[in-house]
């Protein structure tokens, strides 16, 4: 595994445990030498994300439509920073770019990303891990609303599984590279 794809957000949230563990995100990449693909920008997690792998020696790349590049402050230092028209077309170098794909704490774009990929896969188009980091228990609801999603007979149970889910970065970035 060269490079993950993570979606985050572009803010910090309330809680200073996100950005701390955006930090131990970078350094589990970091220790397994692999180059993040992110959406580019310089804040919130993102931002702390790119930052902290930058400083450990990491190759941060960064994809951002042309009309966020400004508003969401565009990341001046990474190694590489695709410029697309389309929400849509980020998400599909990001996933072209990378090898899987991680949700970390964020909103509806996070949401939106991470759900695309993971519907990709549902579909055959590939078969990249995809994974959530359960970092402060921030997903346990959307995990349990999945797990609904499979009693109630609308996600299958392999679907289910494809999804791998930990709170621990290092655990699920070893359990992507299996």
């Amino acid at each position: 595994m060269k490079s993950l794809s993570i979606f985050c957000g572009s803010r910090l949230g309330k809680n200073p445990v996100y950005a701390k563990e955006a930090k131990t995100v970078a350094k589990a990449l970091a220790e397994s030498n692999i180059d993040l693909v992110y959406g580019g920008a310089n804040i919130g997690l993102m931002g702390v994300l790119a930052d902290e792998l930058l400083a450990l020696g990491g190759k941060v790349i960064g994809v951002m439509p042309k009309n966020l590049i400004e508003r969401e402050r565009a990341h001046k230092g990474l190694t590489q920073l695709h410029t697309v028209n389309t929400m849509h077309e980020r998400k599909a170098l990001m996933h072209e770019l990378s090898d899987g794909a991680i949700l970390m704490p964020g909103g509806a774009g996070s949401l939106d990303e991470f759900f695309e990929i993971f519907t990709w896969s549902q579909l055959g188009y590939h078969n990249k891990p995809v994974a959530i980091l359960n970092n402060n228990n921030y997903f346990s609801h959307l995990i349990r609303f999945i797990e609904h999603g499979v009693s109630s007979g609308f996600i299958s149970e392999t679907e289910h599984s494809n999804i791998l889910v930990s709170d621990c970065p290092f655990t699920l970035i070893h359990s992507m590279k299996e």
